[in-house]
């Protein structure tokens, strides 16, 4: 039996690396009791759905994540949520920032400790299956730990 959780997938806009993160979590966890989420820690595209590379590279791994809609990283998430994941140094830094100004329970690490998931926003296509190589890799080393 594994412990039930909650967890949220953190990038820099919610629309490229965190909602492959969540679609992927959320499909390798389906025999976890784990709620996932996502969010972005600036404000850019509140309200958006996933970039369609992202949701491109998802659904070719069998992952729809068409209907997410990005936020931003909220205070009462850092009540909220056992473990917040981030996809790279930057978001890291950030996040443990805003962690210091508010009480949390969170742990806060890299996805694919110790490695970064570079954004893929501004490349191409492949840059997309690389990151959601990289996200997976990552996902399954959570929930090998999961206990």
């Amino acid at each position: 039996m594994h412990k039930p959780g909650n967890v949220l997938m953190v990038c820099l806009g919610n629309i490229c690396r965190s909602p492959i993160a969540q679609g992927v979590f959320e499909n390798m966890s389906k025999n976890f009791k784990i709620s996932v989420d996502s969010a972005g820690i600036a404000n850019y595209h509140i309200g958006d759905a996933p970039d369609r590379r992202s949701i491109n590279v998802s659904k070719t791994n069998g992952i729809d994540i068409s209907t997410q809609k990005a936020r931003q990283i909220r205070t009462n998430d850092f009540k909220n949520f056992d473990y917040i994941f981030v996809m790279d140094n930057q978001n890291f830094s950030v996040v443990k920032k805003l962690a210091l100004n508010n009480k949390t329970n969170s742990i806060i690490q890299l996805l694919n400790d110790p490695f970064e998931i570079e954004d893929p926003y501004y490349g191409d296509d492949k840059g997309f299956e690389i990151v959601y190589d990289k996200i997976y890799q990552g996902c399954k080393r959570v929930l090998n730990n999961w206990k």
